[in-house]
């Protein structure tokens, strides 16, 4: 279950029972005083914010063990990091989104196609059937571990196991967290701009929380972009399960009726009030200092919750189909940002 949890965007793993906010409170606590440390640390060294939080949070990762903490910690990485993608919308404008152009967003679908496309093929390749080649690459090219549930639901537990389900999550939360790490250095070191680095973050980082933590990392730029270029991936997810659904229907499983998930609809919403200058100055800064906390909160949360020791006990055939996937990805946005974009 705490595989399940570590990145629940969608909340489709519910909770045992109802937390309440004298549950929450330990955990919240935990992740105020490292989100605060990582930001005492970007405020003196001028270190990214959101790579500290990564940073402290791997560094208390041995706190997930404590069964007390976790209301609170999942708190944070879901609730609050879909309320901090709404305030990101203040920052953005619609003329931004509009200026990434209709090349780069088929460019993103391309590279969903390609990801699933390769897990199925490196899934064939290493004795596994199609099923849990879509699950992974699925997981892989849109938004990490939700998408992995969602589409767990609807292969069915006739094609895909708990086991497998949980090695895949497993897998997704410890490739997203050193991909948040590892890509915007790639980025640094090839000098890319704030459009090409975002379009790169965004488009290959496994879940939300690591994909804007390393696109703000990078520069503020690159992070809207990332925030622009992600969700536009998240969003993708419904037609996607429609497909899987008609394709493979023999699993027990039944598509669930997912649409665009709110918070994306409140980010879109909000970027348009502000393009239109609805939205006042002091709100909007206001808004950015908000969004910033609760981003950095929910990826020190999520740091923290990242089951990295059970990579240990898995078997390698399973995660090279993940690696497969995510170095498709990497590759083919990497690519994208520097020959495709303007």
């Amino acid at each position: 279950m705490t595989a399940m949890m570590a990145a629940d965007l969608y909340g489709d793993v519910p909770p045992d029972k109802p937390h309440s906010w004298r549950e929450i409170v330990p955990g919240l606590v935990v992740v105020c005083l490292g989100t605060l440390a990582a930001g005492f640390i970007s405020d003196h060294y001028g270190a990214p914010l959101t790579l500290m939080a990564l940073l402290l949070g791997l560094a208390l990762n041995f706190l997930s063990s404590d069964r007390r903490l976790h209301p609170g910690l999942g708190f944070a990485s879901r609730s609050l990091l879909r309320w901090g993608i709404v305030l990101v919308g203040a920052r953005v404008t619609m003329t931004q989104i509009v200026g990434l152009g209709p090349v780069a967003l088929l460019a993103v679908v391309a590279i969903l196609v390609l990801t699933i496309g390769a897990g199925i093929l490196a899934a064939r390749r290493f004795g596994f059937d199609t099923g849990f080649g879509v699950l992974a690459g699925g997981a892989v090219a849109i938004c990490g571990a939700s998408a992995a549930m969602a589409l767990a639901t609807t292969l069915g537990s006739r094609r895909i196991s708990d086991a497998q389900l949980t090695l895949v999550l497993v897998g997704i939360s410890a490739m997203s967290a050193a991909a948040m790490v590892l890509y915007p250095i790639v980025a640094h070191l090839l000098a890319m701009s704030d459009l090409r680095a975002g379009f790169m973050l965004g488009a290959s980082i496994h879940d939300v929380a690591q994909a804007l933590g390393a696109g703000y990392s990078y520069s503020d730029g690159a992070g809207q972009i990332a925030t622009i270029v992600k969700l536009t991936r998240v969003a993708l997810l419904a037609p996607v399960l429609a497909v899987v659904a008609m394709a493979l229907p023999n699993g027990d499983g039944q598509a669930k009726n997912i649409g665009v998930p709110w918070f994306v609809v409140g980010f879109f919403v909000l970027s348009g009030f502000n393009s239109l200058g609805w939205v006042p100055t002091l709100a909007a800064t206001w808004s950015s200092k908000v969004a910033a906390a609760f981003l950095a909160a929910a990826v020190t949360a999520t740091a923290i919750r990242s089951p990295l020791p059970q990579l240990l006990d898995a078997g390698p055939r399973p995660l090279l189909i993940i690696l497969a996937a995510t170095l498709t990805a990497f590759v083919l946005a990497l690519l994208a940002a520097l020959f495709v974009l303007g």
